[in-house]
């Protein structure tokens, strides 16, 4: 047996970066206290989730991984309480700018870098007026606990991001994330759909999934979003074991046996049943044959 115990960490975010950062640490360190290795905070937690509108002024926010305040900060907690913090930031890259994640092992060191891969357009959420798409590609870290894939926020909507990263040994999949409300359309709740889409990560590919999202209304210059909470943790067939409400901070706690997940993965054949020459319209937008 190889069990591993994992948080995901659910807050709303004030506009002062010092404040937030002090309200992560106090529930990275809740977490640990409960025993739990592998911590996952929201996206960008460092203040609002300023891409609801397109100012020039946010575009100094970035700041280059290498001496990133915010990465420095959690190295030093990841090492004292001896857990893994992937940690989300905006990466300036000389003049590009990334939606990145530090990848932080328990004894302190950075082990790399994933910057976001699917970046959404459109109102509320203009991050492509942010970030470039990510160069990085889909990596796996092995850290001190587990395996671990991580993707950010609109990754989660893809199959194919999840598939790359188990295929290369993730054994445990984590979204930091941040949504809520669609400012074009007051009606529409995605809440259910974004669990749904994650937990189906999860069962096709026999790992569990986690998202740490968001909460609070959040008021910008022309666009205001009001972010719906619903973190949760799901094994490896899809269930959920653990989810947040919609408003309140939380720590969600859950332990896997990683021994038992690989001895499933490989007795349902879903990996060895795979036919990858049959995959090639997944190479192209418009699924034609290349």
């Amino acid at each position: 047996m190889r069990t591993v115990k994992v948080a995901a960490l659910q807050m709303s975010m004030s506009t002062k970066v010092d404040e937030n950062i002090a309200t992560a640490e106090r529930l990275v360190r809740s977490a640990a206290k409960q025993g739990a290795q592998i911590i996952l905070i929201p996206e960008l937690f460092e203040g609002h989730y300023f891409c609801k509108d397109q100012t020039t002024d946010d575009l100094n926010r970035a700041i280059e991984m290498s001496s990133h305040p915010t990465v420095a900060h959690f190295a030093k907690v990841a090492k004292e309480l001896s857990v893994v913090l992937p940690i989300s930031v905006y990466e300036r890259a000389n003049n590009s700018l990334f939606n990145s994640v530090a990848i932080v092992d328990a004894d302190g060191k950075v082990l790399g870098t994933y910057r976001k891969s699917h970046i959404p357009d459109g109102p509320g959420y203009n991050e492509k007026f942010y970030f470039s798409p990510g160069d990085t590609g889909f990596k796996v870290w092995q850290t001190k606990y587990a395996k671990i894939g991580v993707g950010i926020c609109w990754d989660q909507w893809f199959p194919e991001a999840a598939r790359v990263m188990t295929l290369r040994g993730a054994e445990i999949l984590l979204y930091p994330t941040a949504i809520g409300s669609e400012p074009s359309n007051a009606e529409l709740d995605s809440s259910g759909h974004w669990q749904r889409a994650m937990q189906g990560h999860a069962a096709s590919n026999l790992t569990p999934v986690m998202a740490a999202n968001r909460t609070g209304r959040e008021v910008g210059r022309a666009t205001e979003i009001t972010f719906y909470g619903c973190s949760f943790i799901c094994d490896a067939t899809g269930a959920k074991v653990a989810e947040a409400n919609r408003i309140e901070e939380t720590v969600l706690l859950a332990s896997f046996d990683l021994e038992a997940q690989k001895l499933a993965r490989t007795f349902w054949g879903l990996f060895r049943d795979r036919r990858p020459e049959l995959y090639l319209p997944l190479m192209s937008l418009d699924g034609l044959d290349q």
